[in-house]
Order: structure tokens, then C-alpha cells, then sequence
């Protein structure tokens, strides 16, 4: 008669599983805020015609 192994992480190991996925969730929204805010930043130092000249106005540059 054949078993089937019933096989679980130990609720010790799910609990540091959700820790770490929750941690590294935070690590890359926080890179994409911080690219947004770099890339908002340059943007905004750019005079108006530049920013014309890649399809840009200053309102737009709030949205990024």
C-alpha cells in the first residue's frame, strides 16, 4: 500500500518566509520612490524648452 508524504514547512519557517517577502516589498518600493524622486529632481532643474523638446511641461513632472 503506497503513502503520500504530506510534506509542510514548519510554521516557524512561513512566519520568516512572510518577514522576508514583506522586507524586501518595502526595499523595492522604496528604490522606485527614490528613482522617482532622482528622476523628478533632474527634471526639474531642465528650462521649459528643454523640457518641450522631450514632450514635457512642468506640470508633468509632478506625475513621475
Amino acid at each position: 500500500m503506497a503513502t503520500t508524504a504530506n510534506i509542510h514547512a514548519p510554521l516557524g519557517a512561513a512566519t520568516i518566509l512572510h518577514v522576508v517577502d514583506a522586507f524586501f516589498g518595502t526595499y523595492e518600493k522604496a528604490v522606485a520612490w527614490n528613482d522617482s524622486r532622482k528622476t523628478r529632481k533632474a527634471l526639474s532643474v531642465l528650462s521649459d524648452a528643454q523640457l518641450e523638446d522631450i514632450g514635457l511641461c512642468r506640470a508633468d513632472i509632478k506625475n513621475i
